[in-house]
């Protein structure tokens, strides 16, 4: 169900900004990775704490652990998206006095992807009123709306999944090998993000 394409790219412009501060700021010996930089951070006991709590929790969250084959999938999967970005939300106001944090950021990753992603979910929106099909009334998407939402999700869920492994460098403890799907751990897939300019910082 999965054609390759990259239908939208992330803008982490602001992201990478703040990696470098917090780089310059909080140099430790906990390498995680973004996409185009690495920094070495040194998480407080409280991030470890939360982190470790967010890997548990996220390790069997529908849209990193299963791929979409039909309209009813999909919107499975955008629940299970609200879902997330609600609990992130959560574990941020838990960090507020960290906000300067490697763990905070790694969460505004985690919350700028989704909340990217669905602002490109909504221009998809406005084509997903076909009829629904005569025998499969799981399929309700136009076709090609649907192979659309099949390719964003997947850049979605490796974006996700990826930002999960560096959440568990945090917490001190491997990425689970369970309940997540294996072929979005590794390097990051840089031609689904905006190459950032060049700055002086």
């Amino acid at each position: 169900m999965r054609s390759g394409d990259i239908p939208f790219k992330f803008d982490v412009t602001d992201l990478l900004a703040r990696a470098r501060r917090l780089a310059n700021n909080h140099l430790g010996d906990v390498n995680i990775t973004l996409p185009f930089l690495s920094i070495g951070v040194s998480p407080a006991s409280r991030e470890q704490k939360i982190a470790c709590e967010l890997v548990i929790w996220l390790k069997d969250r529908r849209v990193l652990s299963a791929w979409e084959c039909c309209d009813d999938c999909i919107d499975k999967s955008l629940a299970s998206l609200r879902e997330i970005r609600k609990t992130l939300v959560e574990k941020q106001i838990q960090l507020t006095e960290l906000q300067d944090g490697p763990l905070y950021l790694l969460l505004d990753a985690m919350a700028t992807g989704i909340r990217q992603f669905m602002t490109f979910e909504e221009l998809l929106n406005r084509d997903a009123g076909a009829p629904p099909h005569p025998r499969f009334p799981d399929f309700h998407r136009p076709p090609d709306t649907r192979q659309t939402y099949f390719d964003a999700l997947e850049v979605l869920r490796g974006h996700l999944s990826r930002c999960l492994a560096q959440i568990a460098a945090i917490a001190g403890m491997p990425v689970p090998t369970q309940g997540l799907i294996a072929n979005y751990q590794g390097p990051w897939l840089l031609e689904a993000y905006q190459e950032p300019a060049e700055t002086d910082s």
